[in-house]
């Protein structure tokens, strides 16, 4: 069994271990599980799962598992080392667990997770860093865990999904007069081109300066963190450029990926990025994206596109959401806390 890299003090005679591909099925039922206790449905990606256990996922995660005394997987912690000075923290407990158990291990694996998070920041040689862990906003318990933690809600993001039909993959409107959106070029065996890809992270990052909880992302770390999803697609990046008096310059950019099939067995497309550059804001820029993305969604049989707005944007985008088709699945919160690097 492979050590932990750092110390998790487990109350009663639970045991932890480092995950791998095995435990994919269990790890996949507990989210399962919590999904549905918290928001009263679940949708788990077990591929989705075996990356981050033990695929490219878990290049930049610290994990573990804890099991009870008959084997059986009671807990999950998952800290990702997402970017310079911003940690991801998640904590699942199975809700079948007596109250007083449950929240015995919840501290434990949150105090686990903050030793590991400053860990990363001393080896990437800061001085500080964000933790940042969320729950479902109809799980009290979750929150509770979190607030005793030492974290606090600092947003809410609704969870939208439009449904599609397929006469939106020739029936929508184009991008407006000075508005190109273009999927990102291709070499010939089918990799994007480096500067495309370059252009799509400058201009999301640019777009999201003034956004909540903005942070830089490189590009490395940008683009190594989409690769993790088995539903990442270099042909659901699209780049919208805009004519201006210095020629065409990017003005916004989507990257989306394939969902996995619903009860009907039929896939869909989420949104990950969509982001407009000030330079072109009042455009239709936006519209001109989603348009598009809809667009590809139908032409490739699909039947819903899925993605997260946050509910206190001053850009107003889930008002256009909600214009063009979407509406609110749920709701999730974020939870931050500010962690100092000891000298």
């Amino acid at each position: 069994m492979r050590e932990l890299p750092v110390t998790l003090d487990l109350p009663r005679p639970w045991t932890a271990r480092v995950p791998h591909a095995d435990d994919t099925p269990a790890v996949t039922a507990l989210l399962a599980e919590h999904q549905r206790a918290a928001k009263g449905s679940s949708r788990v990606d077990p591929d989705a799962v075996l990356g981050q256990l033990a695929g490219v996922g878990s290049w930049t995660r610290r994990q573990a598992l804890v099991h009870d005394p008959a084997g059986a997987l009671v807990a999950w912690l998952s800290v990702h080392d997402r970017a310079a000075g911003r940690t991801v923290l998640e904590v699942t407990v199975a809700p079948t667990l007596p109250d007083g158990d449950a929240t015995a291990l919840a501290a434990a694996l949150f105090a686990s997770g903050r030793r590991h998070a400053l860990d990363i920041a001393a080896m990437r040689g800061l001085r500080s860093t964000l933790l940042d862990s969320g729950a479902y906003a109809d799980d009290p318990r979750q929150q509770a865990w979190l607030t005793a933690a030492g974290y606090e809600r600092t947003r809410t993001w609704l969870q939208m999904t439009r449904r599609v039909t397929p006469d939106e993959a020739t029936r929508l409107p184009g991008p407006r007069e000075g508005v190109r959106v273009r999927p990102v070029e291709e070499h010939d065996d089918g990799l994007p081109v480096a500067a495309d890809l370059q252009a799509v992270h400058r201009v999301l990052e640019e777009s999201f300066q003034d956004h909540f909880s903005s942070y830089r992302e490189s590009f490395p770390e940008f683009v190594m963190r989409l690769r993790e999803d088995p539903g990442h697609r270099w042909d659901h990046w699209w780049l919208a450029t805009v004519q201006t008096d210095d020629g065409e310059l990017p003005a916004g950019a989507v990257v989306s990926t394939v969902l996995p099939p619903d009860a009907d067995g039929i896939e869909g497309s989420y949104i990950d990025y969509i982001g407009v550059h000030r330079r072109a804001r009042g455009r239709g820029v936006a519209k001109a994206l989603l348009n598009r993305v809809i667009a590809e969604t139908a032409g490739q049989g699909r039947n819903r596109v899925g993605l997260e707005v946050d509910a206190d944007s001053p850009t107003g985008a889930d008002g256009l959401y909600s214009a063009m088709g979407w509406v609110t699945d749920y709701c999730t919160q974020s939870w931050h806390q500010h962690l100092e690097v000891q000298s």
